[in-house]
């Protein structure tokens, strides 16, 4: 196998061939990432040819809309072609195999696969059995990553605080649950964030959470307390099993995020959220429509980081420093050899 044995996400020349993780990512990774997506934001042009001639399969086992459509955003203004494929709907209620259906749809001559399963783990066993050709992307699997969603995060923050060496972020919610949550803390620790605050209920934290270099808080007034970024988390029911919570009123009065409980942080904190929000239950709506929120933001620098990943996969070009290998022509626009 010519990928890195000790990072199976790199080749052998160090450069990103699946993006299934965040975790044991080099930060020169996770800068070219960051660097390309912004030769990206605010491009004039709805298409580039980078991804001119490669089928792109997104391959849902879980719904989802904002991730799977900024998914098609991007590789379609990357001028790839794109299969968007209802797995749940389809081969799996037919009883077929996840390898199976994987080989079918390799032998249609697909170059990448974005992947959503419910099972962790689930892109890591199709990114080990595919062709050496074909990229995987993790767009999401069970409670382990969110790489995509990390990525775009950290540009968020990094587009309204620049620098990472001096924050403090509080992640607020339910972690115990959350892909979202692991992808952040991985990140921030990786890009030199000093301070990780995690606040949530007991029963809602996942076990030695500390070892990952957050600090627990309980009370979310004493956890907001200066904080520079405040990254709220979905309640996520689905996923609950047993009585982890009194009520979502309960949870709210303790871990929503209002004007009151904001106001502890810094003047100039901003508040983020993957989405879909449960307005009065995570966050006030007079927080999520006011003016440090950027969640709308988020969604569109998404389209962006997806833009940066599946071009960097397709022409693994390799890293130089923090530099992006995409070249930019004298107006910002990305070009390649053929444009």
């Amino acid at each position: 196998m010519w990928l890195n044995p000790s990072n199976p996400q790199l080749n052998r020349e160090g450069e990103l061939h699946h993006l299934l993780s965040l975790e044991g990512l080099p930060a020169e990774i996770l800068w070219q990432i960051l660097d390309t997506a912004k030769s990206f934001v605010g491009v004039k042009v709805k298409k580039v040819p980078l991804l001119r001639g490669k089928a792109i399969f997104n391959l849902f086992f879980e719904p989802s809309t904002r991730t799977r459509t900024t998914f098609e955003i991007a590789a379609k203004r990357l001028s790839a072609d794109v299969i968007n494929l209802n797995i749940s709907a389809s081969s799996s209620t037919k009883c077929e195999s996840l390898l199976d259906t994987v080989d079918n749809l390799s032998a249609m001559h697909a170059d990448m696969f974005v992947v959503r399963h419910s099972e962790s783990g689930a892109p890591h066993f199709i990114a080990r059995h595919v062709a050496p050709e074909i990229h995987v992307i993790n767009a999401g699997d069970g409670r382990h990553a969110h790489p995509t969603q990390g990525l775009l995060d950290m540009y968020t923050i990094r587009h309204y605080k620049k620098d990472f060496s001096g924050l403090r972020v509080a992640i607020v919610g339910d972690l115990l649950h959350s892909r979202v949550a692991r992808s952040q803390i991985h990140a921030l620790t990786t890009l030199g964030c000093p301070e990780i605050r995690v606040i949530a209920p007991k029963t809602l934290l996942p076990a030695h959470v500390e070892q990952l270099g957050a600090h627990v808080y309980h009370d979310m007034r004493q956890g907001l307390k200066d904080v520079d970024v405040v990254m709220m988390l979905r309640l996520q029911s689905e996923r609950m099993q047993g009585a982890l919570l009194p009520s979502a009123q309960e949870f709210y009065k303790y871990y929503g995020l209002t004007e009151d409980k904001l106001a502890l942080a810094k003047p100039d904190a901003i508040v983020l959220h993957p989405g879909p929000m449960n307005r009065g239950v995570e966050i006030d709506s007079s927080v999520a429509d006011g003016k440090q929120s950027v969640i709308l933001p988020q969604v569109t620098f998404g389209i962006a980081i997806r833009m940066a990943v599946m071009s960097i996969l397709a022409g693994s070009r390799g890293v130089s420093g923090r530099e992006s290998r995409v070249k930019t022509d004298n107006h910002g626009s990305p070009v390649t050899r053929d444009s």
